[in-house]
């Protein structure tokens, strides 16, 4: 004979003014008891005569709740019996599965490297000297919402599908069409892919290019999102030494390089410009070795010292250099479309690799940007904050100099509108970082740049979006955070951040 259910099932509570049915809460409270094993297995429940009586309901209503549970495999019901609980598998005990859960790693090896690689993000409301942010204030979004509705508006059904995956062909045309004026890059449209970000042509190019063990000859100190995208592919990091004399252009002897990755035209995180010298080496040696090159121009509008340097592309006669842009700094980082210039060899693999990923931006947006280059509004605004950065950039290294200059000394690079500062011996990058973090200020340390080494101990400082009014606040937490770091007496950060004394 089946046991009684332990639980006082004319204790349960049902809401008979909620909007759920009576026979769906019943069937829910049932079901609950059963999978926590409140009602063990074997268990009999009463008969729907007796659970109607007890809970003051329909019999239709038990007998629908029972039906449910019996469909779905917690009931047996029998004709001429009361129902049984059935004997589910529980698998291990709860005490057992915290213990489990502890020790059981829920990503992949490739994941759980993923996860280990260094990430900088910024916080909104707590943005002062974030790297690499433009000030947003200067967009014109009324030009942007405007073109944006006009496209919405008569887009019909070319906008609203999964059509052009490589990229809308007006965006692409505007691209190239922009680029052959402002960074000498010889394309035609068709090579061309549009990403959602440089990130994500980083993380696709890696995927696609590299295999387990591969060589990618990288900028150290380099940039540390294109050093995980690599690493997650599972390729073998080799130092492409940079400072300030530049690129030491001495390739691993009895290594076969894949890929070479080098922003020439703003070197991250130094600042510095490859000399056409060092350009013309880099492209022989890729020759020579069969390696692709990686060129990521994330920056290279922004020059303060002449024009901007032509992109090493540009020079390229034997098809290695893979050209890599966004718009993130010259509109806004949010708009997360980037693109890349490709091989006439790479596009169909790339193009295929795109359709899988679902790394292609909207076509709404890729189409209304098309219309803000096109009709001149990004030449325009990109001429407005070249002005107002450089202004910026002054500023910024005359307060640094008179307030911070013995603890840490900038360096000499016009372009990017980022700025290193080198910090002198003993300083910590990495907690001065986490000071300034918690008070607001976003800057990121030198020190996660390196791969192979301890290297320099600094601060990139993105100078572009504060105010006169901002970067002297942004640089009194800096100090209240050189000084805590030092040793040197010190004023609590709260009140450094209240007053400049001058």
């Amino acid at each position: 004979m089946a046991a009684e259910a332990s639980f006082p099932l004319d204790a349960l509570r049902l809401d008979r003014s909620g909007s759920v049915a009576l026979h769906r809460q019943l069937y829910q409270a049932l079901r609950l008891l059963i999978i926590d094993r409140a009602l063990p297995p074997g268990s009999a429940l009463p008969s729907t005569r007796a659970m109607a009586l007890d809970l003051a309901l329909a019999r239709n209503t038990v007998t629908a709740a029972y039906d449910q549970l019996t469909a779905e495999g917690y009931l047996l019901n029998r004709p001429g019996a009361r129902p049984r609980v059935v004997d589910l598998p529980t698998g291990v005990a709860k005490a057992a599965t915290i213990e489990t859960a502890q020790a059981h790693q829920p990503l992949s090896r490739r994941g759980s490297l993923m996860a280990r690689q260094p990430v900088h993000h910024g916080e909104p409301g707590r943005m002062i000297f974030h790297p690499g942010m433009p000030d947003a204030d200067y967009f014109p979004f009324g030009t942007w919402s405007r073109l944006l509705s006009r496209r919405a508006s008569h887009a019909g059904e070319t906008l609203f599908g999964t059509y052009d995956v490589a990229g809308h062909p007006a965006l692409r045309r505007a691209i190239a069409a922009y680029l052959k004026a402002a960074r000498g890059v010889l394309c035609a449209p068709e090579q061309i892919v549009v990403t959602t970000g440089a990130q994500a042509a980083l993380d696709l190019l890696a995927r696609l290019l590299l295999d387990p063990g591969d060589a990618v000859w990288m900028e150290e100190p380099g940039y540390y999102g294109a050093q995980s995208a690599f690493v997650a592919a599972g390729a073998k990091l080799l130092p492409l030494d940079v400072d300030a004399g530049g690129w030491a252009l001495d390739p691993p002897a009895h290594q076969r390089l894949r890929l070479v990755y080098v922003t020439p035209s703003c070197q991250h995180p130094l600042g510095a410009t490859m000399r056409m010298e060092q350009r013309l080496r880099l492209l022989e040696i890729a020759e020579n070795r069969g390696a692709w090159i990686i060129e990521d121009d994330f920056d290279g509008e922004y020059r303060f010292q002449g024009q901007p340097i032509p992109a090493m592309q540009g020079a390229d006669r034997s098809q290695r250099v893979i050209y890599l842009g966004t718009f993130a700094k010259i509109l806004f980082p949010a708009l997360r479309v980037g693109f890349m210039v490709l091989p006439h060899d790479l596009v169909p693999g790339v193009t295929r690799a795109i359709s899988i990923t679902g790394q292609f931006a909207p076509l709404l947006l890729q189409a209304a940007l098309a219309d803000f280059i096109e009709q001149g509004h990004m030449a325009r605004h990109l001429r407005r904050m070249r002005r107002i950065y450089a202004q910026r950039r002054q500023v910024f290294r005359t307060l640094w100099e008179a307030r911070l200059s013995e603890w840490g000394q900038l360096g000499d690079g016009e372009a990017g509108i980022q700025i290193l500062g080198v910090l002198n011996g003993g300083l910590d990058d990495v907690a001065i970082s986490a000071t300034c973090r918690s008070h607001g200020v976003n800057v990121s340390p030198l020190s996660i740049q390196y791969r192979h080494g301890p290297g320099c101990a600094g601060l990139l400082i993105g100078y572009a979006a504060a105010n006169e009014a901002t970067t002297r606040q942004g640089l009194l937490c800096l100090e209240a955070a050189f000084r805590s770091h030092d040793g040197a007496a010190s004023r609590p950060l709260a009140l450094s951040l209240q007053s400049d004394p001058g």
